[in-house]
Parts: structure tokens; C-alpha cells; sequence
């Protein structure tokens, strides 16, 4: 997966067009077996005949833009299916929104952007356009989704009502604070509220004591937006937007599909007309299917699987003899003699995450950890210095593969592999997440994965090869520096 075939888009990136896919939808949804295929799938020309909506793959040239047609920016491999007749142009610039001036000014002067990135470009038209349809939007780690939904999610609200507006529900708390981060700065001109949701340990106020919610944006975890709505304190006739983050954990089995259908049903026992965005750099199949029976009529993005892996990180696999030699790895080779960052390491257990820690630490490197099972205080204050810089290297299991942005970030280990706790089946999402971490919007980044000689580690790699039709380059001794030494050159952490 070192060669992979897509650059990660840029804020800067380019915005001519080669090919868009659209959908003219012609009749009704009736009940059929077939389904719109989207996500990592290819649509199958023949199969489309009983399909509710028909595919049209058009080419666009520079000088033929017919306006019911949506393009791409340039180098994309992300394709666009819109349901309905709406049309949509490819916002180049972000004056194509018709933003407010506020908005305007929060994204140059306190955001820094310059022109909108590949995904940005594609999904804020169907975002902000009316008639406001739902959208499935997958794309890259590090592509800028974030500031598709918190900009969609500001564009709708109506500063002069004070009431929640727009929700955004995550995955874990450190993602909720993230995103209220963004929005904050994004919104920073507009004089939008906002207000975020996660489980407080000093319960000084308790849920039925506090008072109704006022403020116009709220972002959350499901278990805490759930209590708040039980309590009557989140209204929600006047919500106009539902943003899933991490949609395809929010929507698995496995995560929180029953919270997130609960809130789902509460908003439409009040408010059927609201729009729901659900985004991710993955969906598997389970929750492709449930998408599709969930959401009606949705317009979607999204991007093949073999194209999914970042181009800008190369990728590298290292079998070791014993555990121990994980570590030497780690503070020997890479750390040692790469020009590094920050460097995030995955673990599995508590204990592997104590035996990393220590090595490092006895180095001299600014070592902390972060787990599940520590309290909220500590996990937010841990999080807050490794993004403040203060921290070098933050070792942490999988509850921050997903979606923690920071951008110092160029080196990821996989001192474990992840798989599925139940199966020990590779966990191909996770992985993508975890990869996602290093080479945030296009930056240089490597990432080493650990596998032990006895084991099944090897075999877990090969599966996650196959699964996203790439090879990950072996270093083939464990403890060459040789080696060490072109890995790090090839993704630029070491100079020539």
C-alpha cells in the first residue's frame, strides 16, 4: 500500500473537473431487491435496469459544463451519485456558497483557507443547496470533512432563534470536543452558539436540574444527547440538520446504531423535515445496507476501497522474532533516526501500552497514554497536551483511530494490529483509521506495523492487503538501520 493511487487533497487543491456520476431519479421508490450500490462498490451496468435510480457516468470537459451536471475537482477518484433532479456546481471557490460575510471571514481569517478541498468542493453544494437532501459522504482520512458538515451546520442555523438547530452526534468524547474546536473557530464571527454534550464525572448539576438547552448548535456523544432529549432539556422542533461523525460506527451493530436510531425517531416525531448527513472515511457493508433502508433518497459520495488508503503516507511492515524486539524497534530505528514529529503508537492491551511507555520514557522522550478505562479528566487533559504540542509521543489503543486531528503528526506504529475482539478477523476500518492519523491533508508520513514472527499478525497483515489490493513493503531485517534508514528517506522523514 506504499504506492497507493490517490494524493490526499489539500486545502489548496485544484478544482478542474474530469468525470462525475449523477442520478436522475424517474420514478417513485418502490420496494425492489435491488439497491443503488455506493461506497467501495462499483455500479454494474447491467443490474441497472430495475434499479429506482438510473446511473449516468458523463465525462466533463473544461469547456462543457452543463449546470445540471455536478463536477469534480481535478485528480479525484471521489464519484457522486445525487438523487432527484436538484443541480449542483462544484463550489472552486467558497464565494460559490453564498456564505454569509461572517462565515466568509471565519474560514479565510481564522481558518486560514484558501479554496475549498476535493470533498469540500463536491459535498457542500448538496449540502447547502436546497432542498437540503441527505447525504452519505465517504472520503480520506485527512480530506477535510470536518469542515464540510461544521460548515454545512453553520450555513443553516438561524443566529436571531435561540434554539438547537443543529446537531452533531460522535463517537467518543475527544471527537465531540474536537469538532466544537472547529466550529468555534469556523463560527467565530457569526455570534452562533453552541454547546457540547459529554458524560461529565463531577455531577454538580444533574441532567433533570439543568436547563433546557438554548444555544443553536450542539455536539455530543449519543448516550449523553439521549439522556438530555429524555429529560426534555434538547428541543428539537426546531432541528434543521442531524450530522452523524463516524457514521459507520454510529450506524454498526457492534457501536451505536440503537442510540442513534432512538435519536433518529425523536426527531421525527416532532420535526420530519430535517436533513441528515452522515460522514466517514468507511462503510462496510452491514451499514451500507442499513444507510440505504434508513435514509430516503439521498444524495452520496464516495470513494473505491482500493483507492481509500493514503498516497502520502507510505506504509511498511516489520516481522520481529519476540515482543521485546517491538520495542527496539521503536526506540532504536524509528524514533532514533527519523526526523519525527509527534508519533502516535497503537496498542491493544494496557499492558503493551505500559511496556512502550516505559522504554520511551527512559529515552527521554515525552511520553503519554491514553485508554478507555482512565477517567475523563485525565483523557481530556492527556488529549489537550499532545495537541498543544507538549507531548511527543502519545501511545493509545483504538479509542483515538478515529477521526483526532492533529496535524505534527507523520508517524503511526502499529505495535499491535487491530482485529475484532470477538473473531481475531482483521478490523479493515480500524486500520484505515488508524493509517489516517499520520499525513493529515496531505503531509509526509510513515506508518510501521508491528507483526510478531509466531502468531497470527502475519496473516492478519496479508488479509489487510488483499482487502485493499496493495502490498505493504516489508522491511526485511528487523533490525537493519539500513533499512530503517530508505524506509524513513522514501516518506520523508529522513533527509538524503
Amino acid at each position: 500500500m506504499s504506492d497507493t493511487v490517490e494524493k490526499v487533497p489539500t486545502a489548496e487543491a485544484s478544482s478542474s473537473s474530469v468525470e462525475a456520476s449523477i442520478t436522475g431519479e424517474n420514478t417513485e421508490p418502490t420496494t425492489t431487491t435491488e439497491k443503488t450500490k455506493w461506497g467501495d462498490v462499483e455500479d454494474d451496468d447491467e443490474e441497472e435496469s430495475d434499479a429506482v435510480s438510473e446511473l449516468k457516468y458523463l465525462s466533463i470537459k473544461d469547456e462543457e459544463k452543463p449546470e445540471s451536471i455536478l463536477d469534480e475537482p481535478e485528480d479525484s477518484n471521489i464519484k457522486a451519485v445525487t438523487s432527484g433532479d436538484t443541480p449542483y456546481t462544484s463550489a472552486s471557490r467558497f464565494e460559490d456558497l453564498n456564505l454569509s460575510p461572517e462565515l466568509m471571514k471565519g474560514l479565510y481569517v481564522e481558518m486560514k483557507f484558501e479554496k475549498p478541498s476535493k470533498i469540500q468542493a463536491i459535498s457542500l453544494p448538496m449540502i447547502i443547496t436546497p432542498p437540503h437532501k441527505h447525504l452519505i459522504a465517504q472520503a480520506h482520512n485527512g480530506s477535510g470533512k470536518t469542515t464540510c458538515f461544521v460548515l454545512g451546520m453553520l450555513s443553516r442555523v438561524d443566529p436571531s432563534l435561540r434554539q438547537p438547530q443543529a446537531l452533531c452526534i460522535c463517537p467518543t468524547r475527544e471527537l465531540a470536543n474536537q469538532n466544537m474546536e472547529v466550529l468555534q473557530k469556523m463560527g467565530k464571527f457569526t455570534g452562533i452558539t453552541a454547546e457540547v454534550a459529554v458524560p461529565e464525572s463531577n455531577q454538580g448539576v444533574t441532567t433533570a436540574r439543568r436547563a433546557p438547552v438554548s444555544a443553536q448548535v450542539v455536539i455530543g456523544t449519543p448516550g449523553t444527547l439521549k439522556k438530555w432529549m429524555a429529560f426534555k432539556k434538547l428541543g428539537l422542533n426546531h432541528l434543521k440538520i442531524l450530522v452523524f461523525d463516524e457514521a459507520d460506527h454510529m450506524l454498526a451493530t457492534d457501536g451505536f446504531r440503537d442510540d442513534s436510531l432512538r435519536i433518529m425517531k425523536d426527531i421525527e416525531r416532532v420535526n420530519p423535515n430535517y436533513q441528515v448527513l452522515l460522514f466517514s472515511a468507511t462503510f462496510n457493508e452491514t451499514v451500507k445496507d442499513f444507510v440505504q433502508r434508513t435514509v430516503k433518497s439521498p444524495n452520496q459520495l464516495f470513494v473505491k476501497r482500493e483507492d481509500l488508503a493514503l498516497d502520502s503516507v507510505k506504509q511498511y511492515k516489520v516481522v520481529c522474532p519476540k515482543e521485546q524486539d517491538k520495542i527496539e524497534v521503536i526506540k532504536d530505528q524509528i524514533m532514533e533516526l527519523g526526523d519525527i514529529g509527534q508519533t502516535i503508537i497503537f496498542v491493544k492491551t494496557k499492558v503493551s501500552a505500559s511496556k512502550v511507555h516505559k522504554a520511551l520514557a527512559e529515552m527521554g522522550y515525552d511520553v503519554t497514554s491514553v485508554h478507555g478505562s482512565m477517567s475523563q479528566e485525565d483523557r481530556d487533559k492527556i488529549v489537550k497536551e499532545f495537541k498543544d504540542c507538549l507531548t511527543q509521543v502519545l501511545i493509545a489503543t483504538d479509542v483515538l483511530a478515529r477521526g483526532f486531528d492533529q496535524q505534527r503528526v507523520n508517524l503511526v506504529v502499529n505495535y499491535n494490529m487491530p482485529t475484532k475482539y470477538e473473531t481475531g478477523e482483521p478490523d479493515y476500518e480500524v486500520y484505515l483509521h488508524r493509517v489516517g492519523r499520520a499525513g493529515r491533508f496531505g503531509r509526509k508520513g510513515a506508518v510501521f506495523n508491528l507483526l510478531l514472527e509466531n502468531g497470527n499478525d502475519k496473516e492478519v497483515m496479508e488479509k489487510i492487503e488483499r482487502y485493499f489490493g496493495a502490498q505493504v513493503k516489508e522491511i526485511k531485517s528487523w533490525n537493519s538501520e539500513e533499512e530503517y534508514k530508505g524506509a524513513l528517506k522514501e516518506a520523508g522523514l529522513l533527509d538524503e
